[in-house]
Order: structure tokens, then sequence, then C-alpha cells
């Protein structure tokens, strides 16, 4: 039997919502996604990145509290949340602007 999201601790029925979007139905499925690809899931869906929302799934999954994370280790999960935003973000466009600009040799191309 599936067990709901939000039976995890610090996980309430706002995430939960969010995981059944992102195609996620229940606790069990989370677990076995682990927090990276869970998370990559909800970029994917269209959630705005949150770090905050990230480092709280990660303690969750760890049965910790949310606010158990400190030091070296959040600066750890920080570089991992960086990353997954990354992964996630479309390819960047030049604006009409700047790439009238390009052209014009004003400013170098960002890539």
């Amino acid at each position: 039997m599936a067990t709901a999201i939000s039976t995890i601790r610090n996980l309430g029925p706002a995430t939960e919502a969010a995981f059944v979007r992102a195609g996620i139905p229940d606790a069990e499925t989370l677990r076995a996604l682990g927090a990276d690809a869970a998370y990559a899931r909800l970029l994917a869906a269209g959630e705005r990145p949150h770090f905050i929302a990230y480092y709280v799934l990660v303690m969750a999954l760890q049965g910790r509290p949310w606010n158990d994370c400190a030091g070296a280790e959040k600066e750890a999960l920080r570089a991992r949340f960086d990353a997954l935003k990354a992964e996630a973000a479309p390819a960047r466009r030049p604006d009409a602007l700047e790439a009238a600009l390009d052209a014009l040799g004003v400013v170098p191309a960002r890539r």
C-alpha cells in the first residue's frame, strides 16, 4: 500500500502536491528516487528552485529535523543544489538587444 508523502517528517501537503504533479505519487517512490533525482523532477515539472526546500527534503529523507543542517554539510548541499538547478535551467538565449550589441561588437558574447 502506498504511503502519503506528507507522512515523512518535514514534508507537508503543499510539498506532497508538488511531488504528485512531478509524477512522484507516494513516499516509497520518493525514497527510492532519493533527494537529488526527486528534486530534479520537481524542477523539470516547473517548480521554482529554492535551496531551503531542497535541504529540507534531504533532511526529511534522512529522518532528521529540517534545521539540522549546518556548516560544511550545508555548504556541500548548496553545491549539489546549484548543480541540480544548473542542469534544469534551459539554455540561455540572448535577447534581441544583447544579440544586436554583440553583432556590433559592443559587448562580448555570453555563452
